[in-house]
C-alpha cells in the first residue's frame, strides 16, 4: 500500500515537473518569437517564431527575376566573406536551407522596401532590386550575430522614413584616397545609406596661412584635361577611376554627388587664373564682375558632363554656392544671377542641380529656379527652411550644429554627438525649425566630414573612427526615425557589426576584446605576417637585440603606415602616415638588448623601453601653417603589421594585444 502510495506521488510529481517544464518552454517561446533582432537601421515590423533557419553547407541562393542575378553574385561573395561560405547561385524553386529572392508588388513597401519571410528556407521579396538588396544587408547583420551565420525565424517588413540617407565628405581640404572612398561606399551600402557627396574642390583659411591668398592651402581633386596644371598635385582622381567609384557604388546602389564649389570656396581655381578672384572679397571668392568667370566654370563643368560617356554618371551633381559675401546689393544680385545659371547648366546635361542654402543671406531680387532644385538645409541664417520650402525648394536635412564633425577644429564636433541624435534628432529637425516627421519638402538627411584645419596631422584612420559611429547612428535616423532599442542598447551592439563584408578600416583584429590576438617567436626580414594593421586600443610588445639600422629602416609596413626602427631623418624610432612624420626621442645603441612596448588609442601613441615610458605622443599645440594661433595637432598611429622590413636587429616574442597595456613607468625623456 505504502509503495503503492508512493509510486501515486512520483506520478504526481512527474506530471506537475512536466506542466511546469512546459510552462517555461511555453513562456520562453513567447519571449524568443517577440525578439527583435539588431539591425542597423532598425527594422519597422518583425513578428517572430520559434527556431532558427540554419543554412547548409551547400547553401544556395535562389533568384526568381532576371534583374536580381547581379545582387545574387554581390550577397554570395558578402556571404563568403562573412562565413567562409560561398553559396552557389541558380534559378528555379527554392528547397530547405536556401534563400530565395524575388519581386512582388506591394504598394506599403514603396521602392526600397522589402518584405523576408525566414523559415525552412528564406524569402526575400521587394517591388524593386533595391529593396531585394537592402534586405541582403538585414540577413547578412543577423547572421553576424548567430553561431554560423544562423537566422532566427520570423518575417521582417521594413522600409525607410527618408529617401536620401547620405554622408558628405570633404576631399578638397584633404586628399582622401579613392580606395578609402570605395571602402566607404560599401559601408554605408551595408547600413543602407545611399548618397555619397564627395566635394572635390576646397581651400584653407587664409588666417592659418599667414593671412596671405597665396600661401593659403588650395586644391582641385580631379584630372583636368580644359585647365591644364589646376589638379593638385599632393593627391587627385583620374577620370577614368571616378568613373569607375561611380560603377561599383551604383551596384551597392550608393550614389554618388560631386561637387564644383562655387563661387566661394574657389581659391584653387583664382590659384589657378588670379585674375579670376576678387579682391574686395576674398581671393576665395570667384570675381562675378569679371567677363572670364563665366567661361571658366562652364569649361570646367562641361569638361565632366558633356559627351556620352560623361565623368560625372549619377542623376545629379552639386554646385556649390554658399558663403558668398552679402555686403552690397549688386554682388547679391550677381550671386543670385550665377546661382541660377548654374542650375539650368548642368540641367542642360541631364542632371539634377544641388546647392548649398543661401537665399536668405543673399535675399534679392534676381529670380533662381527652385523647381526640381535640391538645397542643403544647413544653417538657417543662410537659409531659412520654411521660406526655401514656401520657394518651392527641396530640403536635405543637414544641420550645422548637430551633424557637422570638424576634426580638432575646436568649434563643430570632434565627434558628433551620437546620443542626442539618436535620442532627439530626425531630419525634420533643421537645427531650432521643425516640420512635420515625413514633410515631403524634407526628402532626407545628412552628415558631413569637413577637413578645415589644413595640417593638423589627422589621418584618413582618424577621420573613419570620427565616420563610422556618426554614420550608424545617421542610419538609424533616416531609416526608422522612431527606433525601439535604447540608445544604451544601440551603442553596445552597434559595435559588434563589422564595418561591411570584407572592410576593416577600423583595423579590428579578434572577436574577443582586451585578449592577446597575435604571438610569434621571431620575426623574419621581409616576412608577411596575417594581419594589415591593429587598431586603436592596441598593444604591440617585442624583444629586441639591436643592430646599427640604416636610416629608413622599416619593422613593418602596412599600406596606410609605416613604423621605423631607424626613420629616414633621424635615425630614431619613428613613424609615418599621411605624408606626416612622427619621431621619438630613443635610438637603440648597437648590441642593446631591449623590451618595446607600442600603445596606441584614438588621442595617442606611445613607446616604453624597459617598462620606461620614452614618450606619449598625443595632441599637442603647434602653430600651423604660419597662423597666429595654435591649433591641435594629432599623432595617432593605426599600427601597420603586414610586412616585415629588411632590418638586421634581431626581433623576437611579438605579442599583438587589441587592449592597452599598462603604462609603466615614466621616463626621464618623456616630452609630453
Amino acid at each position: 500500500m505504502n509503495m503503492m502510495k508512493q509510486k501515486t506521488n512520483f506520478a504526481g510529481l512527474v506530471k506537475r515537473v512536466t506542466c511546469l517544464i512546459c510552462g517555461i518552454c511555453f513562456c520562453f517561446g513567447i519571449y524568443a518569437q517577440q525578439q527583435k533582432p539588431f539591425v542597423i537601421p532598425e527594422l519597422k515590423e518583425w513578428k517572430g517564431a520559434t527556431g532558427f533557419f540554419m543554412p547548409k553547407q551547400s547553401v544556395r541562393i535562389i533568384y526568381g527575376a532576371p534583374g536580381l542575378q547581379k545582387i545574387a553574385r554581390q550577397f554570395a561573395a558578402d556571404y563568403k566573406a562573412l562565413f567562409g561560405v560561398l553559396p552557389e547561385i541558380a534559378e528555379g524553386k527554392p528547397c530547405k536551407g536556401d534563400f530565395f529572392f524575388t519581386i512582388k508588388r506591394d504598394k506599403k513597401l514603396e521602392k526600397e522596401g522589402y518584405d523576408i519571410v525566414i523559415g525552412d528556407y528564406v524569402k526575400v521579396s521587394a517591388n524593386e532590386p533595391v529593396g531585394v538588396y537592402w534586405a541582403t544587408r538585414t540577413l547578412l547583420q543577423m547572421g553576424e550575430q548567430y553561431k554560423n551565420g544562423n537566422l532566427p525565424k520570423g518575417h521582417i517588413r521594413d522600409w525607410p522614413d527618408y529617401g536620401i540617407r547620405g554622408l558628405l565628405i570633404d576631399c578638397g581640404r584633404k586628399f582622401i584616397p579613392m580606395n578609402y572612398l570605395c571602402d566607404l561606399a560599401c559601408i554605408m551600402s551595408y547600413y543602407k545609406m545611399n548618397f555619397m557627396h564627395v566635394v572635390l574642390n576646397n581651400n584653407g583659411f587664409k588666417a592659418y596661412f599667414n593671412d596671405d591668398w597665396n600661401q593659403t592651402y588650395a586644391a582641385f581633386r580631379l584630372e583636368c584635361e580644359t585647365y591644364p596644371g589646376l589638379t593638385a598635385r599632393d593627391g587627385y582622381y583620374t577620370k577614368k577611376e571616378f568613373v569607375l567609384f561611380f560603377a561599383e557604388s551604383n551596384e551597392r546602389f550608393v550614389i554618388l554627388l560631386p561637387e564644383i564649389d562655387v563661387p566661394a570656396h574657389s581659391l584653387a581655381f583664382s590659384h589657378y587664373k588670379p585674375e579670376l578672384g576678387s579682391k574686395e572679397y576674398g581671393m576665395d571668392h570667384l570675381n562675378l564682375s569679371h567677363p572670364e568667370v563665366y567661361s571658366f566654370v562652364d569649361a570646367l563643368f562641361k569638361e565632366y558632363l558633356d559627351g556620352e560617356n560623361p565623368v560625372f554618371r549619377g542623376p545629379r551633381v552639386h554646385i556649390g554656392t554658399d558663403e558668398y559675401s552679402n555686403k552690397k546689393k549688386e554682388v547679391v544680385e550677381q550671386f543670385r544671377a550665377f546661382t541660377d545659371h548654374y542650375i539650368k547648366f548642368v540641367e542642360g546635361f541631364g542632371k539634377q542641380a544641388c546647392v548649398w542654402g543661401a537665399l536668405t543671406h543673399a535675399a534679392g531680387e534676381t529670380p533662381v529656379k527652385s523647381d526640381n532644385v535640391i538645397m542643403y538645409a544647413w544653417y538657417n541664417g543662410f537659409a531659412n527652411p520654411k521660406d526655401m520650402v514656401q520657394q518651392g525648394y527641396n530640403l536635405i536635412s543637414i544641420p550645422d550644429g548637430l551633424t557637422y564633425i570638424v576634426p580638432l577644429a575646436g568649434y563643430y564636433w570632434d565627434y558628433l554627438n551620437t546620443e542626442r541624435l539618436y535620442k532627439q534628432w530626425t531630419p525634420a529637425h533643421v537645427a531650432d525649425v521643425v516640420f512635420e516627421e515625413k514633410d515631403p519638402a524634407i526628402i532626407g538627411g545628412m552628415f558631413a566630414v569637413w577637413n578645415d584645419i589644413v595640417g593638423n596631422g589627422i589621418s584618413v584612420k582618424d577621420i573613419h573612427h570620427r565616420i563610422f559611429p556618426a554614420l550608424q547612428t545617421i542610419a538609424v535616423k533616416t531609416w526608422n526615425i522612431a527606433p525601439a532599442f535604447s540608445y544604451t542598447e544601440f551603442e553596445t551592439k552597434r559595435q559588434k557589426l563589422s564595418e561591411a563584408p570584407d572592410v576593416n578600416q577600423l583595423g579590428r583584429i579578434g572577436d574577443d576584446e582586451n585578449s592577446l590576438v597575435y604571438e610569434t617567436s621571431s620575426i623574419t626580414p621581409g616576412s608577411e605576417l596575417p594581419y594589415t594593421e591593429i587598431g586603436y586600443g592596441y598593444t604591440i610588445t617585442f624583444d629586441m637585440e639591436a643592430a646599427n639600422e640604416n636610416y629608413g629602416t622599416e619593422l613593418f609596413r602596412s599600406p596606410n603606415a609605416v613604423f621605423y626602427l631607424a626613420d629616414p631623418v633621424k635615425g630614431m624610432f619613428g613613424f609615418s602616415r599621411d605624408g606626416y612624420m612622427n619621431t621619438f626621442a630613443f635610438r637603440p645603441y648597437p648590441g642593446e638588448k631591449i623590451s618595446v612596448k607600442i600603445t596606441g588609442d584614438a588621442l595617442s601613441t606611445s613607446l616604453f623601453i624597459n617598462g620606461q615610458l620614452i614618450e606619449r605622443m598625443g595632441i599637442e599645440k603647434r602653430y600651423l601653417n604660419e597662423a597666429e594661433k595654435q591649433n591641435n595637432f594629432i599623432r595617432t598611429l593605426v599600427f601597420p603589421l603586414k610586412n616585415a622590413g629588411n632590418f638586421k636587429s634581431k626581433i623576437t616574442n611579438l605579442k599583438v594585444y587589441n587592449r592597452l597595456c599598462s603604462h609603466g613607468t615614466r621616463a626621464k625623456t618623456d616630452r609630453h
